[in-house]
């Protein structure tokens, strides 16, 4: 009776043991996925939720938290301690802030992108060229000059040799797309890529090349991830053909 007692308890010992083993294995595909939160420029809303679909499908298990705004605020919310994993900003300048904070580095360029003038499908100021903007009569809006898309804004009236009084300054390119689509003014400097996904909401006029500017999109993994497979995962499938060809398709230049 007692020898059957401990053949029963050894029997009982290893079930235990089994089961511990089993419950640790089950958990352990669950330790190499992430969650990661990837700050992005505002122009690139469209394009980047598309990826984050497809960086998904094809990452099982990770998923894509997105943070869009003006490339400047989302500098000053990384150098902040805000938590992110990866920084996509419309402009190397607002890049370097957070390189030279420490928070990032190797940025690498995934995209360019360049101006175009954008008014209502009616264009009831008949603008017709960027020069038009400096007419008094012109309600113009404008990205504040610190952000991407108001510096590069900056750029092409000083190639155009004129001075543009806009009504109204939004903080990111989305928001002077909106000015425009509700009428509130005739015209507003945006992307290429903005005017094309807009569709019938907006009419573009072109910048001749002369007088036009561009500006670099780069990417980096923020220092302080706590996903950074995970993160540089994303920033690998961005730079990759799958990625490019969403961007090429959206308007986007090659870098």
């Amino acid at each position: 009776m007692r020898r059957f007692a401990v053949i029963l308890a050894a029997l009982v010992a290893v079930a235990a043991a089994g089961c511990s083993s089993s419950s640790s294995t089950s958990s352990t595909p669950s330790s190499s996925t992430g969650t990661i939160t990837v700050f992005a420029a505002a122009s690139l809303m469209q394009t980047f939720t598309q990826l984050g679909k497809q960086f998904e499908a094809a990452h099982k298990g990770d998923t894509v938290k997105f943070s869009f705004g003006p490339s400047s605020g989302l500098a000053t919310e990384i150098t902040s301690g805000a938590p992110a994993d990866v920084f996509a900003s419309a402009s190397p300048a607002t890049m370097d802030v957070v390189v030279k904070a420490g928070d990032a580095a190797s940025p690498q360029n995934f995209a360019k992108n360049v101006m175009e003038v954008a008014v209502p499908p009616n264009n009831p100021a008949n603008v017709t060229s960027v020069t038009d903007l400096a007419k008094s009569s012109v309600k113009v809006a404008l990205c504040q000059p610190q952000v991407p898309c108001g510096a590069v804004a900056a750029e092409v009236f000083k190639n155009a040799n004129i001075t543009v009084k806009p009504v109204t300054l939004e903080a990111d390119v989305d928001s002077v797309v909106t000015q425009v689509e509700t009428g509130n003014v005739d015209a507003g400097m945006v992307y290429v890529t903005n005017v094309l996904s807009a569709g019938s909401k907006l009419k573009g006029i072109t910048i001749p090349a002369n007088v036009n500017a561009s500006t670099l999109y780069p990417i980096a993994t923020i220092s302080s991830s706590k996903h950074k497979s995970e993160a540089q995962a994303f920033v690998n499938y961005v730079l990759s053909p799958a990625g490019q060809q969403v961007l090429t398709a959206a308007g986007f230049q090659k870098p």
